[in-house]
This record gives structure tokens, sequence and C-alpha cells, in this order.
């Protein structure tokens, strides 16, 4: 890592970011495991069921698969982190979503948890890139200045 103000955040940022997916794939397991052949018929889970079983199988709500062409890198730290930004609001989002559509107090109260804990997560990337990293803003690639508007959208 050449960048070690880095290490520490990226660190514990990724091992919670780990801990969401076993939340999640907790979930999903919980719901579906003792579902009958009609219920599964039901619900137009019959095509996942048929390849997976109940197993958690990690796919978008659309049926596609993850896989690691939804990551966005570009080896530039100003763009990586911006783009971290715009995941977590992302995942924000697709737990607001979430929480229109469920009727589980259950399940609402872990998205709300991972809601808040996305919040966080932006929050953190936004200060990492105004307090740790500003030198790198003083001058692009190019030698361009850039303009002091980033700090004031991302420190808030």
């Amino acid at each position: 890592m050449p960048y070690p103000e880095l290490k520490g955040l990226l660190t514990d940022i990724g091992t919670e970011e780990l801990g969401h997916l076993e939340m999640v794939g907790t979930i999903v397991h919980q719901l579906t495991r003792n579902l009958t052949e009609d219920q599964i018929k039901q619900a137009g889970f019959d095509a996942y069921f048929v390849d997976h079983t109940a197993g958690v199988y990690p796919t978008a709500a659309s049926g596609f698969p993850w896989n690691a062409a939804s990551m966005q890198v570009k080896g530039d730290l100003i763009a990586d982190l911006t783009e971290d930004l715009a995941a977590e609001q992302k995942a924000r989002v697709t737990y607001d979503n979430i929480l229109r559509l469920s009727d589980d107090p259950d399940v609402n109260d872990v998205i709300r948890f991972l809601r808040a804990r996305e919040i966080v997560h932006f929050q953190r990337f936004g200060e990492t890139n105004h307090n740790k990293l500003s030198r790198f803003y003083h001058r692009t690639s190019i030698g361009t200045s850039c303009p002091d508007a980033f700090f004031v959208y991302y420190s808030r």
C-alpha cells in the first residue's frame, strides 16, 4: 500500500463490508430455509432454487450474479476514493429501497443498522479525502489546480 494513511481505514471498512455480506446472507438464509415447493414457485424463486437450492449465492435483485466487474478501480487515489464515496451512497440507496418493500420488523432492524454503517463509511472516506489526503489535491497529474469545491462537498 503506497499510502500508509489509508491502511487502517481500508482494513476497517473492508472487514466491516465482509460482515455486511454475512449479515445479508444470514437474512436470506433465514427467510428461505423452510420454504415449501409451492412457496418457492409463488415467490418466483424457482429458477434460483434449481441452481442453488436455498443456498446463498450473491446476485443483484435483477438476478445477475455478483462479480468483480462491479468494482471500479482507476489506480488514482483521488478517483478511487471518490468511487468509494459513491459506492457507499449506492449501498445506502439499496437499503432504502429494501426498507420501502419490506414489512418484516426483524429484517428492517438489520437493514437500518447496515444503512447507518454505510453513512459512517461515506463520512470516513470523505474525512480521509479532506484531512489526510489534501496534499494530493493541490495539483493533478497534468499540473492544474483542483477546485476547493471538492472539499466543501465531501467534507460534510
